[in-house]
């Protein structure tokens, strides 16, 4: 079964052709393939679009819907546990939604685009308040109001299984099994140990700008070459640490998306894992998925 995954990895492995367009760019992707053989554009605190002061919360420049219409395909959610309910924050910084109105744009997209999955990460943010159902609780709670869109496997889908549906990638504990793929083992700071299932680069206290790039190149490679069964996730975003603890996150992304941009465009086709961004631009998501071959 790997030997003959590896063959229909391999066989595929070419650039696109002519660019798909965004809000449909699977559509022309081999539903046999899992998505761990997929290259994938992602953001990082996907709906992280507010901050009171500038260079500390916002991640993103564009909306949920916006992102997906682009072309994105991994949302990196995180979920403040208040009164049985999920308000949407990055730490503590409200974020003006709940996330309801994120599973209604996932929704919404997947219904007009139904050749599309969106693997959804979703964790715990900030402090509970108020509560008395637990957080897989009130997860479960919104999952059940339409089960026909979740992937809740533990296993990673091939495409076709995944079309329609929000993948869950699970990084909050959970009692009842399966519910995603399990994340919980999250390298804090770090990279995954090899072998590792998902493999995980997520090095975001940055001290130097340089060494992040190297993370981010070391990961790229090592999805091109990995097991083509192993998720692989690479994460651009970073902070630098600031005066009295203010983190500064443009000072990052300013560096290494340039980079990121002019590495891809040089690149060749094939599989890089998903690639996850602070300020994820319409043209370099299009160049991520791009790097994904065509099915014609």
């Amino acid at each position: 079964m790997k030997h003959a995954l590896r063959v229909l990895f391999l066989s595929t492995a070419l650039a696109c052709g002519a660019p798909d367009d965004g809000p449909r760019w699977m559509a022309g992707v081999s539903g046999r393939l899992p998505l761990s053989a997929l290259t994938l554009p992602g953001t990082h605190n996907s709906a992280a679009l507010h901050e009171p002061v500038a260079g500390t919360a916002k991640c993103q420049d564009l909306p949920i819907s916006s992102q997906l219409e682009a072309g994105v395909r991994f949302l990196d959610i995180r979920c403040r546990h208040v009164r049985d309910g999920f308000s949407i924050h990055h730490g503590p910084v409200y974020q003006r939604q709940d996330f309801t109105q994120v599973i209604a744009s996932c929704a919404a997209f997947l219904a007009a685009h139904p050749s599309e999955t969106v693997i959804m990460s979703v964790q715990r943010e900030f402090s509970a308040e108020g509560n008395r159902l637990s957080f897989e609780q009130v997860f479960d709670a919104h999952t059940a109001r339409d089960t026909r869109l979740w992937w809740l496997s533990s296993r990673i889908p091939t495409l076709d299984e995944a079309r329609g549906k929000i993948v869950l990638l699970r990084r909050f504990m959970a009692a009842s099994l399966p519910k995603g793929i399990d994340a919980t083992v999250w390298p804090g700071n770090s990279v995954s140990p090899h072998g590792a299932q998902p493999h995980i680069q997520d090095r975001f206290v940055v001290k130097d700008s340089a060494a992040k790039w190297q993370d981010v190149l070391a990961q790229l490679e090592a999805a091109r070459g990995g097991p083509p069964e192993t998720l692989y996730l690479n994460f651009t975003s970073g902070y630098r640490p600031g005066l009295f603890g203010i983190p500064d996150i443009t000072g990052i992304s300013s560096f290494i998306n340039p980079k990121l941009r002019d590495h891809l465009s040089a690149a060749p086709g094939g599989r890089y894992g998903v690639i996850v961004m602070d300020f994820a631009t319409r043209p370099v998501i299009e160049l991520i998925y791009q790097k994904n071959s065509r099915n014609d």
